[in-house]
C-alpha cells in the first residue's frame, strides 16, 4: 500500500487503530494526535520508579518491559497496572520480554527507557538508536569515555532524541542556583567543593548459587564474567539499592553514581556542558577523597566532604558562597539570594524544564534536543570516569577535552575503553 493511501485509510479507521507509530508514516517523529509508545529495559527499583512518572502522561503509553530477572519483570507489570488504576487510566496488557533486543525489534515501540545497571548502558543505547528508537537512559550515561562518545555518535547518526536521567536539571532549586552563579551573584567563582562518597572498588564478593528466576549470563552481558551474588542483583524482596554500583566493572562507586548528579550541576553552572576539566590531581596514596580537578579558566573543583553529609556542593565566589543539595539552597552572606527571583537584566539564563520526563516527551514530538542531551550526559560521565582513573593511578593527569584523551600518557589512555565479551560490541554501528 502506498504511503498516502495508508494514511488516508488510517484516518478512516482511527476508531480501530488509535496509534500509528512514526516509522509506519515514513518519517522520524509523531503526529500531534499519536501517543508515544514506550518500552522499558530494566524492571528493577529505578525502572519501576520511572514508570510511575510516565504513566501519568496522556501523550505516552507503556506497552512492554524487558528484564532477565523474571520476578522483577512480573512485579513491574503488577505495579504498572496499579499505577494505571491510581491514575484512572484504561487498563491494558503489558508485554513481558526477557531479552531487550526482542523488545527493540518491536516496530510499534517508538521510545525506550533504559534503567539497567551501568555496565549495560552503552550497548543497549546504541542498539536502541540503530533500531530507530528515541532514548531515555539513566545516569551515569556510560562506564568509559569511549562508550560515551560512541553513544553520542550513534544518537547523532540515527537522529534519535536522547535524554540522560540527570533529573536535577529539571528541579527549580538547582536551576535557580545555576543561574545565580552564571549571573555573578556571588562574584567570580574560585573553588567548588563536591561531597559525593567514594570511588569504585574491585568486586571481591564470593559466588553464590544463582536463583532460577534470573539469567545470570545475560545480566553480566558485555563485561567479564563472574559468579552471582545477591549484593550485585538484590532480590525483589531486598529493599536496598543494588550494590553493583560500588563495584568495577558494573558501576563506578559513588563517584559515578552521585557524581553523575553533582558533577553535572558543576558542569552546568560553569558553562562546561560541551567541554570539561583539563587537569586531574588525585592524592598520591590510596584515598577515597581529596581529588582536585581544574578547568581552563582556573576554577578548581575538590572532591571532599565539606559539610555534614554527602551529595552536596559548595560554590565559593569572590563575593559570596552558594551551597546546594536536594534538601536546600543557601547563599552567604546574602541569605535572601536563595529565594530572590532573577532580574530581567540577568541575561545568562539556562534551558528551563520543570519536568524531566515531560521534557523528553516534548522533545520527541518537536525533534529538538532535551535539557540533558547525550552530549551533556557524556561530558558529565567523562568527569566521573576520569576521576576514577585518577584515583586508580594516584598521579596527576592532563586531559584534552577537545580530543578526549590524556596528554602524553598512553597508559592512562588505555583506560578510556574496555574489552567487551562476545557477542556484544557497542562500536558496531
Amino acid at each position: 500500500m502506498k504511503r498516502r493511501s495508508f494514511i488516508k485509510k488510517s484516518v478512516l479507521t482511527s476508531s480501530v487503530f488509535s496509534i500509528v507509530p512514526s516509522h509506519v508514516l515514513g518519517f522520524k517523529g509523531l503526529t500531534p494526535n499519536n501517543k508515544i509508545q514506550m518500552g522499558f529495559i530494566g524492571a528493577g527499583r529505578q525502572g519501576r520508579g520511572l514508570m510511575t512518572n510516565f504513566v501519568k502522561y496522556d501523550s505516552a503509553t507503556v506497552v512492554a518491559v524487558s528484564d532477565v530477572d523474571n520476578k522483577k519483570m512480573s512485579f513491574f507489570s503488577k505495579t504498572f497496572h496499579n499505577e494505571l488504576n491510581k491514575n484512572n487510566k484504561t487498563l491494558h496488557q503489558l508485554d513481558e520480554i526477557k531479552y531487550y533486543r526482542e523488545l527493540l525489534n518491536r516496530k510499534d515501540i517508538d521510545a525506550v527507557v533504559i534503567a539497567t545497571p551501568d555496565h549495560w548502558h552503552a550497548q543497549m543505547a546504541i542498539d536502541a538508536a540503530k533500531a530507530g528508537k528515541d532514548i531515555y537512559c539513566e545516569k551515569p550515561l556510560s562506564s568509559t569515555v569511549a562508550e560515551g562518545r560512541s553513544m553520542v555518535d550513534a544518537a547523532r547518526k540515527y537522529q534519535c532524541i536522547f535524554q540522560t536521567g540527570s533529573m536535577q536539571r529539571s528541579w527549580d532549586s538547582f536551576r535557580h542556583g545555576v543561574e545565580l552563579i552564571r549571573n555573578d551573584y556571588i562574584g567570580e567563582i574560585k573553588e567548588v567543593k563536591v561531597a559525593i562518597g567514594a570511588p569504585l572498588k574491585v568486586c571481591d564478593l564470593p559466588t553464590q548459587e544463582t536463583p532460577s528466576y534470573i539469567d545470570w549470563d545475560a545480566w553480566i552481558g558485555p563485561v567479564p564474567y563472574r559468579g552471582y551474588h545477591d549484593d550485585l542483583a538484590c532480590p525483589l524482596e531486598d529493599q536496598r539499592w543494588g550494590k553493583w554500583r560500588d563495584y568495577k566493572p558494573f558501576g563506578g562507586g559513588m563517584i559515578t553514581d552521585f557524581g553523575a548528579h553533582m558533577f553535572d550541576i558543576v558542569q552546568w553552572a560553569l558553562d562546561q556542558d560541551h567541554s570539561g576539566p583539563i587537569q586531574f590531581n588525585p592524592p598520591s596514596i590510596p584515598a577515597e577523597s581529596g581529588l582536585t580537578f581544574n578547568y581552563l579558566n582556573g576554577i578548581k573543583v575538590t572532591h571532599t566532604k565539606w559539610g555534614n553529609g554527602n551529595n552536596e556542593i559548595q560554590f565559593n565566589g569572590s563575593e559570596g558562597r552558594l551551597e546546594i543539595s536536594r534538601r536546600y539552597l543557601k547563599t552567604y552572606p546574602n541569605k535572601s539570594l536563595a529565594t530572590t527571583p532573577l532580574k530581567d537584566s540577568d541575561t545568562n539564563r539556562v534551558y528551563k524544564s520543570d519536568d524531566h520526563y515531560q521534557d523528553w516527551l516534548n522533545s520527541i514530538r518537536s525533534r529538538k534536543r532535551p535539557i540533558c542531551d547525550a552530549e551533556i550526559g557524556h561530558r558529565t560521565a567523562s568527569v566521573c570516569n576520569i576521576a576514577n582513573i585518577a584515583y586508580a593511578l594516584q598521579r596527576p593527569l592532563e586531559w584534552n577535552p577537545v580530543r578526549e584523551g590524556f596528554i602524553n600518557d598512553p597508559g592512562a589512555n588505555l583506560m578510556l575503553d574496555r574489552a567487551y565479551r562476545a557477542p556484544w560490541n557497542y562500536r558496531d554501528f
